[in-house]
Order: C-alpha cells, then sequence, then structure tokens
C-alpha cells in the first residue's frame, strides 16, 4: 500500500470557507507534459469567468493567479470578490483565474510510495512534483481553457503568483513571452545565489529528518505559515487555510513542494530555477509590464529576493508593504493595486505619469528645458574657484565643532568657520575619493552624519558623483531608520561612528566608509572600509578645480533628470516613506527659495532646521548650524541661537515651531550683544506645522527688524505657499476655520478636491475662485514637486489619482493636508485627510476647533478627535493643559504644578471647551499630560494615536500614558 494514498479532486465545502462563493469552484480535467502521454489529472479551479458571463459584463482580460506553499487558491478570494462586484457596479470586468496545484487544495492527489526527501525528487519513478512539472501543469491548465489562443487575439493575460506560486507564474511566463501581457508577483524568489544561506525557516524544514515530520506527518509547517499574517488570522480564516490539508494523507503536496527547493547545483529542480530566473531576465529585456508587491516583514523572502527581481524587471512598479509579512494579500488590501495597474496596462496608459515612474513628465514638456536651473553644486564650484573673488568668503559656520576624532573640515575648535574655497577642496577631494572607491552614478548612498560642515561636504560630494543620498531623520528611532534603509537599500553608508554602530548593529546594506579615520580594531568591527579624511588626505593635492578620476579627467555631470535623492517623510501618519527627488527638481526648488523668500548669494542662514542648512551652499549663502539636537527642535534656546547669529553674522532665521516656542521661552537670557545680534536679522522663516499668531509676535518681539514668514509645505513640496507675519495677526479673528497659510508661491497651482459624505476626496478640482471656502484636500502642481516616492508605485499612483488634470496635462499631486480658500484666495489647513472627522452632520477637519480651544487660557495645545464609526463619530476634544502662571495651591486631582491629571476634564474646562465651539457637538473633553507630536517638527499631532486613547478612556479602561 502506498505511503500516501491518491485521491480524486473534489469541490470544497462552501460554507466553511469565510469569504468564499461557491459559484467560483470548478473542476478542470488537464493533459500535462509532465505526465505520460494520455494521462489525464484534475485540477480544482477557481474561476470567476462564470459568474461575469452570467452578468453579461465585457471581460477586460484574465488574471492567473498562482498560490505557493502550502496555501490554495483561497488565497486570492479577496481578489476574485472585488472583481465580481466592481463588475457589478460597471466598472471593467476581470476574469481571475485560480488554480490549485496537483496535490494541493482541492485538487487531485498523486499516490507516493513514500514521504517526500530532498534527495530523492525528480528521480527515475518520483512522484511529487518538481518546479518544471508545475510549469507544465500551468501551461496545460491555461491551455485546457483556451486562454492561450484568447490572448493571441488581443485580450489581455496577465499572470500573478505569491511565494513558490510566483516562480510558477513567472516560469510559465518566461516560456510564453509572446502571449503574456504583464507579470505580477508577490514576495517569491527566482534565483538562490550560491553564497547566500537559505533562510532560517526553511532551513528547519529542509533538515533531512525533519522535512516529512514537519510538513506531511504533522500540520506544522502549515500551522506556522499561518500564523505570519500581520495582524493574526481570524480563527474560521485560518482553519479554511487548513481545511484541504486535515490528515497526514492530505499533506503529500506541502512535504513534496518544501523538498523541491534548490538548495544547490546538485538539486534536481536547480536548471528549472535557473531557467525561470534567466525567463524572467528576458521579461525585463523585452520591458514587459510588471508589479512586484511585497511585504517587508516576510522572514522567508527576504528584501535580497526583491533586488534580484528589480534587477531582472527594472520596469517594474514596486510597492514595499514596510509592516506585513508573508501573508501579503491577507495582510494588505491588494485588490486596488493590482487592479489598477491591470487597467492601466489594457488602456495604454501604463506609462503616463499619474501611473507612477516610469514614464515620460508631462511637467518637463510643459516648461520645457530652463537654462536658468542649476546644479546644486554650482555656486560652490564657482565661489570656491582658485581665481574667484568669493573663494575667502565664508560658506559654512558649525557651531558644534568636532565631536570625537578628526573631521573633514578642521579640527574641534568652537565654532567652525569654512570659506568657499575649503569646503570645494574638500568637496572635490572627497568626490575624487568615492568614485576610486567605485561610487558611480545611480549608486544610493545613506548619510549617516548629522547636519553640520561635515554632513554638508559629504552630501555635496556624493551627489557631484552622482549618487543619490539618502536622508532619514534620526528621529524616527532605530526601527524606523532601519526600516527606511532596509526600504532604499543603500549600496554606500557614510557615518560617523554611532551612525555606523547602528548600521552595523542593525544588519544595513552597504559599503561602509566613516568620517574621521578609525583605528584597525574598530574599523574592524564596524565593517568600515575607508573614510573621507583619507580621500581628502589622497586628493586634495590633484590638479585644483572640479571632482576627477584616476586619469586626471573631470566627472561626468549625472543628467538633470537622474535621481539626486531621496528624503524621508516624518513618519507622523504612518511608516516613513521615501520622497525621491532629481537634480533638476532639487534645482527648481532652490531658484523658487531664492527668489520667493530672497535668500540671495551672500545671505547668511541661521538653519535651525536641516534640510534648509544643507540648501546653504546651492543657495550661494553662509549657512550656520547652531548648537542642538536636531532630533528635538524644541531643544534649541535662545542663548545658542543669538551665539550663531554672532559667529555666522547672520541676516535669516529657518526654524521649526517647536524650536521658536523654546527659543522664546528661553530669551530671558540672553545679553545685551546676542539681542544685538537677534536683531540683525531680516527674515525669519517657519513652516512644517502651524504657528500661532502667539508666537508669531513674540518672535517679532524678539527679532524686531525681521519679516516673519511661515511658508507651507511638506516633504514632497519644500516651499508651496507663503505669508507673512502681519496678515496673519491680521486674520487672528477671521470667520475662517483652520491656520492661514496663504496663496501659492510662483510656479505653484492650488487646487481643492472636495471632501464627500464619507470624508474621502472627489476627483474633481476646485480653484481659488470656485472652491471659495469648500473643505477638501489640498492638491497642488509645481515643477519642483517630488519625482516620486520610493518603492511604493499605488502610494505614488493614488497621489496623482485620475480625474485630477489640467486641460494642459499638468498631473495634480495629493498632499493628504485638508483646509479651503478664503475669499481673498488664501489657503486656510484645517488638519490631515486621514484625521477628518465624519459627523451624522458631514465631515469636519480638526484643525478649525483646535484653533479656537488652543485659544483658551487654560490650554497649552489641543487634539480635535472622532471616536466611535465613521459616518456616526461623537467629537472629542483632548487638551494639554497650560501650567498655570501662578502656582495655585495643591489639590487633588492636579499635579503639583496645577496641571489637572489625565483623564476627564475638571468641569471648568469641560465647560469652556463647550462653550467655545458651540455649535460643534462635544461629546467629552479630556485632559492629557502630554500630546504626542511628529519627531522632525515636535508640532503636527498625532491623532489616530489620540484617538485610540480617548476611545479606551471613554470605555472605562486604564488612563495609562497616551
Amino acid at each position: 500500500m502506498p505511503q500516501i494514498p491518491s485521491a480524486p479532486a473534489v469541490l470544497p465545502p462552501a460554507d466553511r470557507l469565510p469569504g468564499w462563493d461557491a459559484a467560483w469552484s470548478r473542476l478542470v480535467e488537464i493533459r500535462s507534459a509532465a505526465d505520460p502521454e494520455g494521462t489525464v489529472r484534475t485540477l480544482h479551479v477557481a474561476d470567476t469567468g462564470p459568474v461575469l458571463a452570467s452578468l453579461g459584463v465585457e471581460i477586460a482580460g484574465t488574471v492567473v493567479a498562482v498560490h505557493g506553499n502550502p496555501t490554495w487558491s483561497y488565497l486570492w478570494r479577496s481578489l476574485m470578490e472585488a472583481t465580481v462586484r466592481r463588475a457589478r457596479q460597471g466598472q471593467p470586468a476581470w476574469r481571475v483565474v485560480a488554480p490549485d496545484q496537483l496535490d494541493m487544495g482541492f485538487s487531485e492527489r498523486l499516490a507516493h510510495p513514500r514521504l517526500p526527501r530532498p534527495d530523492d525528487l525528480g528521480a527515475p519513478g518520483g512522484t511529487y512534483r518538481t518546479l518544471g512539472a508545475r510549469i507544465d501543469d500551468l501551461d496545460a491548465l491555461v491551455q485546457a481553457l483556451g486562454l492561450t489562443d484568447l490572448a493571441r487575439t488581443g485580450h489581455p493575460l496577465i499572470t500573478l503568483g505569491h511565494d513558490w506560486g510566483g516562480v510558477v507564474s513567472l516560469g510559465w511566463a518566461g516560456r510564453h513571452r509572446d502571449v503574456v501581457s504583464g507579470v505580477a508577483t508577490l514576495n517569491t524568489a527566482v534565483h538562490q545565489p550560491p553564497e547566500a544561506a537559505i533562510p532560517a525557516p526553511l532551513q528547519a524544514a529542509l533538515a533531512g529528518p525533519l522535512l516529512p515530520g514537519s510538513t506531511v506527518t504533522t500540520d506544522a509547517f502549515l500551522a506556522v505559515t499561518t500564523s505570519l499574517a500581520n495582524p493574526s488570522l481570524p480563527d474560521d480564516v485560518r482553519a479554511a487555510y487548513h481545511l484541504p490539508y486535515e490528515g497526514a494523507n492530505r499533506r503529500g503536496g506541502i512535504g513534496g513542494f518544501v523538498a523541491d527547493i534548490p538548495v544547490d547545483e546538485e538539486h534536481a529542480s536547480h536548471a528549472a530555477l535557473a531557467a525561470v530566473s534567466d525567463g524572467v531576465s528576458a521579461l525585463g529585456a523585452a520591458g514587459t509590464p510588471a508589479l512586484i508587491l511585497w511585504g517587508a516583514e516576510d522572514p522567508v523572502f527576504l528584501d535580497r529576493y526583491l533586488d534580484d527581481l528589480r534587477e531582472r524587471l527594472p520596469q517594474a512598479r514596486v510597492h514595499r508593504y514596510e509592516e506585513a509579512g508573508h501573508l501579503l494579500v491577507d495582510d494588505r488590501d491588494l485588490t486596488l493595486p493590482i487592479l489598477a495597474w491591470a487597467q492601466l496596462l489594457h488602456t495604454g496608459l501604463l506609462e503616463d505619469p499619474a501611473s507612477g515612474l516610469p514614464g515620460p513628465d508631462p511637467r518637463a514638456a510643459l516648461a520645457g528645458p530652463e537654462p536658468g536651473v542649476a546644479l546644486l553644486w554650482d555656486h560652490l564650484r564657482d565661489w570656491g574657484a582658485p581665481d574667484s573673488a568669493y573663494r575667502d568668503y565664508t560658506a559654512l559656520v558649525d557651531m558644534a565643532g568636532a565631536d570625537t576624532g578628526r573631521s573633514i573640515l578642521g579640527g574641534s575648535r568652537r565654532p567652525v568657520a569654512v570659506s568657499w574655497g575649503e569646503l570645494q577642496e574638500m568637496v572635490s577631494a572627497i568626490a575624487s575619493g568615492l568614485w576610486a572607491a567605485g561610487m558611480r552614478p545611480g549608486d544610493r548612498v545613506a548619510m549617516l552624519v548629522p547636519p553640520g560642515r561635515d554632513l554638508s561636504a559629504a552630501l555635496y560630494a556624493v551627489l557631484r558623483v552622482g549618487g543619490v543620498a539618502v536622508v532619514a531623520d534620526q528621529g524616527l528611532g532605530i526601527s524606523g531608520m532601519t526600516r527606511a534603509m532596509k526600504s532604499a537599500r543603500p549600496r554606500w553608508v557614510i557615518g560617523k561612528t554611532p551612525g555606523l554602530t547602528l548600521a552595523r548593529a542593525q544588519s544595513w546594506p552597504g559599503t561602509r566608509l566613516s568620517v574621521a579615520p578609525l583605528g584597525a580594531g574598530q574599523r574592524a568591527l564596524l565593517g568600515v572600509e575607508g573614510s573621507l579624511y583619507e580621500m581628502v588626505d589622497r586628493h586634495r593635492d590633484a590638479e585644483a578645480g572640479d571632482a576627477r578620476d584616476a586619469a586626471g579627467a573631470v566627472l561626468p555631470e549625472p543628467e538633470t533628470s537622474a535621481d539626486a535623492a531621496i528624503l524621508f517623510t516624518s513618519g507622523s501618519t504612518g511608516p516613513a516613506k521615501g520622497v525621491v527627488y532629481t537634480h533638476e527638481r532639487l534645482g527648481r526648488l532652490v531658484a523658487l527659495v531664492r527668489d520667493t523668500l530672497e535668500v540671495r548669494p551672500g545671505s547668511s542662514l541661521l538653519a535651525a532646521f536641516a534640510p534648509f542648512a544643507l540648501l546653504g551652499p546651492a543657495l550661494g549663502a553662509a549657512s550656520v548650524s547652531p548648537e542642538m539636537d536636531v532630533t528635538k527642535p524644541a531643544t534649541l534656546t535662545a542663548t545658542a541661537l543669538a551665539d550663531a547669529a554672532i559667529a555666522g553674522q547672520s541676516t535669516v532665521l529657518f526654524a521649526s515651531p517647536a524650536a521658536l516656542e523654546n527659543i522664546v521661552a528661553t530669551a530671558g537670557k540672553l545679553n545685551r550683544e546676542q539681542r544685538r545680534a537677534l536683531g540683525q536679522v531680516r527674515l525669519a522663516l517657519s513652516a512644517g506645522a502651524p504657528v500661532h499668531p502667539n508666537l508669531l509676535r513674540q518672535v517679532g518681539a524678539l527679532l524686531p527688524n525681521a519679516r516673519v514668514h511661515t511658508p507651507y509645505g511638506m516633504t514632497e513640496g519644500l516651499l508651496l505657499t507663503d505669508v507673512d507675519g502681519e496678515t496673519v495677526q491680521d486674520l487672528r479673528r477671521a470667520a475662517d476655520e483652520g491656520v492661514c497659510v496663504g496663496t501659492a508661491v510662483p510656479t505653484v497651482t492650488l487646487g481643492i478636491a472636495p471632501l464627500l459624505e464619507d470624508g474621502t476626496a472627489d476627483d474633481v478640482v476646485l480653484d481659488a475662485q470656485t472652491g471659495h471656502g469648500v473643505l477638501g484636500e489640498i492638491v497642488v502642481t509645481a515643477p519642483h514637486l517630488k519625482e516620486r516616492y520610493d518603492a511604493l508605485w499605488y502610494t505614488d499612483h493614488q497621489s496623482k489619482r485620475d480625474g485630477l488634470w489640467f486641460q494642459d496635462g499638468r498631473v495634480w499631486h495629493r498632499t493628504a493636508d485638508i483646509g479651503h480658500f478664503d475669499a481673498e484666495g488664501r489657503l486656510w489647513i484645517e488638519g490631515r485627510l486621514q484625521h477628518v472627522l465624519t459627523l451624522p452632520e458631514g465631515p469636519i477637519g480638526p484643525g478649525g476647533p483646535e484653533k479656537v480651544v488652543d485659544a483658551l487660557g487654560p490650554v497649552k495645545r489641543s487634539a480635535v478627535v472622532g471616536v466611535g464609526p465613521r459616518g456616526t463619530q461623537a467629537v472629542v476634544v483632548v487638551v494639554e493643559a497650560a501650567v498655570p502662571a501662578t502656582r495655585p495651591a495643591r489639590r487633588a486631582g492636579h499635579h503639583r504644578d496645577g496641571r489637572p491629571h489625565q483623564g476627564l476634564a475638571p468641569t471648568s474646562v469641560a465647560s469652556a471647551v463647550r462653550s467655545a465651539l458651540e455649535p460643534l457637538p462635544v461629546a467629552a473633553v479630556l485632559v492629557a499630560d502630554q500630546i504626542p507630536t511628529d519627531i522632525r517638527h515636535n508640532s503636527k499631532i498625532d491623532r489616530p494615536r489620540v484617538a485610540r486613547w480617548a476611545e479606551r478612556v471613554l470605555a472605562g479602561g486604564k488612563v495609562g500614558s497616551l
């Protein structure tokens, strides 16, 4: 009697499968080339085709979706349901065909004389399916359903796979490039480098005698796989995945699949896997449209497999889901990105800019070549030239001095002043050294250097070589920075000892270079291969002028359309996103800042906000970095700011609102000389979060000769609008909700996409005239906006969604901020799209009510959030109480400083809030010790976190910390 008996294919019991429609199931007979001629096998196939036919809809195309091990076609239930639902709504109908592979799901079970072992796969008389045989099986099914012939008539045919189903589907597509319209895959691997270890979970399953025990005689492998979902699968869904594999007689295919993993060149399926990888490369060379969706927390299919797929399919749209894992299709709703990509492919719009890059950029065609757009190092090269009259003028002033060891731009004196000539010399020497070390255009370079002179020199050298600077805030924390670096996949890491230690400890990718030279032991410990100081020492005596290669030739300049930098968002609304800028877009930004904010060459920029400190050399302005913790803007004191102003003779200040608050709070410690230095400031800029009018008035008193401006922007567009402090003061009692950020700066066009009843934004765009007073999502078009989001194709696509177009072809960027235009065409910000409250009366933004509450005497900061189901949410106001000017007598329920304890607000506070917000129905007023804010500006409120806390408190849960 066989160890594992055969069993026929059967239809699954739909009543035990949540989310499954019995009408999808059918049994299909195939004749596979893997079997002796005349052999008939039967597969269970989930197919939405018959349901779509019964609806009488025209089918746009077919997606053949292949599951991996140990799942089955149930994996694709959400995609099948979505296609049918959308067809019923009159949207394009896509047929989904999802087979259960042989020995898997509810397809036919083959007889196996013994339990699977890695060394007998593919051996004569072997009965377990190998990779090549599974591709043959898929080919037989596609032919049996007539899909190959249909594709030759122009019917779009797309393959989709997950896990080892991805290998099977891509292998079939590689064999049939003439009929495949596009390929899509979730986490999978088509190549296993000999030097790379098999991931630990698979090593355990492949260990000789453990293989049958973990995969067949027990359900351990299956149980571990279904436990990898994030969030965890509901019990009934997990049971549905296990349903076809009840008993060892039903799990032979699971063990056979694991045994078929080609661990080395001796494995029977190694040649088949090599053929698959070659076929994928051929698909890439042919430009076949491709989509890769990836769960970044997958313990089996690691990022190195994603890197390999991206190299083979350079045209692929890639979306990397940071906090999702192996069961990606259960972790996240993938129906929207898959069907959006499929429809763009079908309609021929996949190369249009609204679909995400690559593709033509209509803004370039609109504006045409602009000779005035300079590369970031043009000023530096011209002013630092040997014959420049500005060579000895100050370019940088670093108040912190060197931290430890030697610096590439001087010793440990404080402050350190660097001339344009010194900076140009160092940048050219470092660039020459980086080129000699092997850095080339397009290489991504993680910059783990604190803001200051060392970062400026290193950054401009990387840009000069053509590298792509990857910049993430230290304030993201270890986990946030690790996610950012693993997403960006830098080839180089430049850092000081703390950053390099973190990179080594977290196994970040990239060749490591230190700023200062390290001892042999420390270099070995940190895995460092060189230092920038040594590069300067080696190349500074080369021919004066620009960076050069080993032959003495000037390095080629990167194309203006090439990527220049990846800047990560603050992560205040989820995992930080990488925002890609090209050299051209950064050049346009510099020109905009120069012309709009009048930061002219020769100015002295006192930059308490790191990104603008790095723009200083590009603007031709001397950049002064005050002594502060850059991850905590609120640590900047008035004395530190004044000392920096003295050292740099500064005329322009840029600081976040949180920094300004602490500057004002510590102004009492300033001496006469320091106050006089601050009186020399002519322009003060603050952005990143709304600036309260009271704070603007206090800043104006501290900087009596400065024009105060509060421009509006974001990582995706660093400058969009501008408004002066006088206007903000004049509008203090205006009836408009939110905070006024002024009007669009030159080259920027703003619009409003009105909010619908459910709190989402419409696809209609209203300008300042037609959209007067309408609450909606703010959309913008400008030539200096981001190029794209990095490895977030669908997020990028959503930010340029269909319908948001000017007649001349410009693309709108959805900012996810909400607000309105006033009667004068000024823009008012009222919060974030994801923070909209959806009341029975309609949607409202939190910014308006918060402005009213913040104006109350006992309130330092407030957060207005919605609690309850969307559409019927209740308004909850959470206040962070201000410390009383005079400390009252100690009272029960209050801190020593007079602030009330966390929880329900005292009656006096609650009454004041409700009265101020009438007629808005306030369900509850709570007090928090501290309202959480973002790490970059210490100003943007984390409203989802506040809402979760409020809901817990109101439900009677433990108050705890927020």
